[in-house]
């Protein structure tokens, strides 16, 4: 599975993949840091999608397969958004965590009840569950953390 920044011309295909409206996520395409995982079958590259902006981009489009959101603050990685697969979401979690670990921050992310591949992924990348978080559209969430290592070399 491949992994790319996103563009505003994927805002169509990652509102299908969240269930939210195109222009929230094209504003997120341009407010937050926001990775994609493609299908390995499609020899999709960055210089592929920006030479076609302007063509019909459904076939390349229907390559998406997950996306992950993230900004940092507060000596803090948080995770905005994320959706997929559990294989999507476990590649992708390597973004923000590998960004992360590079600067000595902590992964924070949100995960609403009855997400499972989120939920799994999550584990499978060692966050640990830290607590109930807040409630999104009234339904609960758990919160995620990955303490930053430390330099105990």
């Amino acid at each position: 599975m491949d992994v790319r920044e996103a563009v505003e011309a994927d805002a169509d295909t990652l509102a299908e993949l969240a269930d939210s409206p195109v222009d929230v996520m094209r504003n997120l395409v341009h407010d937050r840091t926001v990775r994609v995982a493609v299908d390995p079958d499609t020899d999709e590259t960055e210089a592929d999608i920006e030479e076609h902006e302007d063509d019909s981009r459904d076939d390349e489009l229907s390559s998406i397969v997950g996306f992950v959101s993230f900004d940092a603050r507060d000596e803090t990685v948080h995770i905005t958004q994320i959706a997929g697969s559990e294989a999507a979401c476990a590649r992708l979690l390597e973004e923000p965590i590998r960004f992360a670990r590079g600067e000595a921050m902590a992964v924070e992310l949100l995960v609403p009840d009855g997400e499972r591949a989120v939920r799994e992924a999550a584990e499978a990348a060692d966050l640990a569950t830290a607590g109930s978080g807040p409630r999104f559209s009234g339904q609960p969430t758990t919160r995620y953390r990955l303490e930053p290592e430390s330099d105990a070399t």
